[in-house]
């Protein structure tokens, strides 16, 4: 059977560099402060965010209030955005060959209101997409729709039973320890794309290796 094929998007589809938002934040606050936001972890501020509990404005009050921005809307935006990087063409002609071969596609994603417009305005813009990258997949499950995050295993199993995926069946590929560790323990085989190791390097032998997690990737 060919293994059901669940995507993480920000280091993964999405070419990420998660010290670019911080070091646009210091810029802009009087006391130069440093946002409470990595890979690994996060601020209340930021999972609320990410969960749909907070407005954009809100979410903004918010970053003026604790880390003393001294900016406008825009400005902000601009250092929140600034992590986002490139979605190389290469990565969604492959997402795109591997359906044609019959495998199903989801995407589960940490991200908030404001990326998701920054990220289809590009993808508009660069490959004419219509929904974003829903443009090239089955389904996409965004944490501050489902109000639910990773690492938590709720949004995991929301996702499977949306889709109707046991998790022994699913091939998860993420960039994070923190959300691998919570995909294994469920039971989803899981591609682990630490670097150098990107999408199109490391997913096609992952696929021919499954069941078992393809070695070459350190975990």
């Amino acid at each position: 059977m060919l293994p059901h094929l669940l995507f993480d998007f920000g280091g993964v589809i999405i070419d990420i560099d998660y010290d670019a938002t911080p070091a646009a934040m210091r810029r802009i606050s009087r006391a130069g402060s440093t946002i409470a936001y990595s890979q690994a972890q996060q601020s209340e501020l930021f999972d609320l965010f990410e969960t749909g509990h907070l407005s954009p404005a809100e979410f903004r009050a918010g970053l003026r209030a604790a880390y003393d921005l001294d900016a406008t809307d825009t400005e902000i935006d601009a250092a929140w955005h600034a992590m986002l990087l490139e979605v190389p063409a290469e990565r969604l002609a492959l997402i795109g060959e591997l359906r044609k071969q019959g495998h199903q596609t989801a995407l589960l994603s940490n991200t908030n209101t404001l990326h998701i417009a920054e990220i289809n305005r590009r993808l508009a813009a660069q490959y004419d997409f219509k929904n974003g990258i829903a443009d090239v997949l089955d389904r996409v499950f965004y944490s501050q729709e489902v109000g639910l995050r990773k690492p938590g295993e709720e949004i995991f199993r929301h996702a499977l039973n949306e889709m109707n995926w046991e998790a022994a069946d699913t091939l998860f590929i993420e960039d994070s320890p923190q959300h691998v560790a919570t995909a294994r323990r469920l039971g989803l085989r899981v591609l682990h794309l630490a670097p150098p190791f990107t999408l199109t390097s490391a997913l096609p032998e992952a696929i021919r290796a499954f069941p078992r997690e393809y070695p070459s990737v350190n975990s």
